[in-house]
């Protein structure tokens, strides 16, 4: 395909090197844009904490293609509406965010005059992009937001979690009915979603065309650093889950697919990394299990700490119920660790037969007994986890290293402007 270099405008609220998530896509997909084309990045930047951090980067690595536009409201909108935790308040700011960069991009456009606008951050499908009325070709994603937690799981739940998932649906329901939601998927040149979940969704939003494209990825500097991680043959057998401490995110399922495990291997233990709301209903439930002395709470760390953490672990444990991206499943097969997941989300599209267990969601009995016997067939067959680490990592090197990832960015909009 001949390369044409573009001008390129790209919304990402969350934006900001060396993070993960929202921030570290946002960042790493603007970088990789602009190895191709000239890019106008908008950002937020409150209290410049992440525009900082931008310009600190832009010192130590230039990038004389991409160009840095900073908006945010009136700041006593922003002291009145800004919640780190995105709660409602957070989420209405951001649709007011969407509506003041509109105009920004309006009047940017009629200046620069851009080939293509792209909505990378934050995406959420029942969250409109208003740089759809530009009149330019104007992709919308990655987004997610589309998976559900399948419904036999709800009564797991704590009762915090019930009702989160209901004030989530209605939610969803009044966001798939606002006009400019229809309007932004009817209008999009092409929709990246993360998960086929929510691809059957915007399709029923009046999309024209859907492409599945995972939103996560590893720089080739992060992929080296968990390649040198040592592979952990030794006694005891370490399953360690890492993330926020969430009910949707089925570490009541893990823990007590673990107390299963248990029964057969007594020496093992069970680590958790971060911290949330859940914490003490899942130290609660393995004091029930009686497997308390072998599980371990050891709250957020720094990122080097947690590394070594996972070194010292044999699998990691990622069972979440409605996940769009899962950026802890790429970590841990880069440092050669099979995962085992749920088969659902972003994790189920990451991992394969080859580099870990994506257990089926039927039901939470259903999952328990499949997640102990995954872990089971590990700690019993060391070569299979060997097979398993070196195919994670090839996995992770050869579709989600960035470099790579900024090859399809380029090939997408090429697609888009001929």
């Amino acid at each position: 395909m001949e390369h044409r270099k573009l001008k390129v405008l790209i919304s990402a609220y969350g934006c900001e090197p060396d993070r993960g998530s929202e921030p570290g896509v946002g960042w790493n997909w603007a970088k990789q844009a602009a190895r191709f084309h000239e890019v106008w990045v908008i950002t937020s930047k409150i209290d410049k904490l992440n525009q900082n951090a931008i310009e600190e980067a832009m010192k130590k690595e230039p990038s004389p293609d991409i160009h840095w536009v900073y908006f945010d409201l009136p700041r006593w909108i922003c002291n009145l509406l800004v919640d780190p935790k995105w709660g409602w308040r957070m989420r209405f700011y951001y649709f007011l965010w969407q509506i003041g960069i509109y105009f920004l991009g309006k009047k940017l456009n009629k200046e620069i005059k851009f080939n293509l606008v792209n909505h990378v951050t934050t995406c959420c499908y029942w969250t409109p992009s208003f740089l759809c009325l530009l009149g330019i070709p104007f992709i919308w994603g990655p987004v997610g937001g589309g998976e559900n937690t399948p419904k036999t799981f709800i009564k797991s739940f704590s009762y915090y979690g019930i009702i989160y998932e209901l004030l989530r649906g209605i939610a969803r329901w009044f966001g798939e009915k606002d006009v400019f939601v229809g309007l932004c998927a009817r209008k999009a040149n092409l929709i990246l979603t993360s998960t086929e979940a929510t691809a059957e969704r915007i399709k029923k939003l009046g999309a024209r065309n859907i492409q599945i494209y995972s939103q996560i990825g590893l720089n080739k500097d992060e992929i080296n650093e968990l390649q040198h991680l040592s592979y952990h043959g030794s006694p005891p057998f370490r399953v360690v889950s890492i993330g926020r401490l969430l009910h949707w995110k089925g570490f009541h399922l893990s823990l007590k697919g673990f107390a299963r495990f248990y029964e057969k291997f007594p020496d093992s233990e069970y680590w958790f990394i971060g911290n949330g709301p859940e914490e003490q209903n899942l130290k609660k439930l393995s004091c029930k299990l009686g497997i308390s002395k072998s599980v371990y709470f050891l709250d957020n760390r720094p990122r080097h700490e947690v590394l070594k953490k996972l070194e010292e672990c044999n699998i990691l444990l990622h069972p979440s119920l409605h996940d769009s991206a899962g950026l802890v499943c790429l970590e841990a097969m880069a440092a050669g660790k099979p995962v085992i997941c749920l088969d659902t989300g972003g994790p189920a599209l990451q991992v394969t037969d080859e580099t870990g267990f994506k257990i089926p969601a039927l039901n939470p009995e259903q999952a328990v007994k499949d997640l102990s016997e995954a872990m089971i067939k590990l700690a019993q067959n060391n070569e299979l986890r060997l097979c398993m680490s070196e195919a994670g990592r090839k996995r992770v090197a050869e579709y989600f290293d960035w470099d790579k990832k900024g090859e399809c960015i380029n090939s997408i909009y090429q697609e888009i402007v001929l």
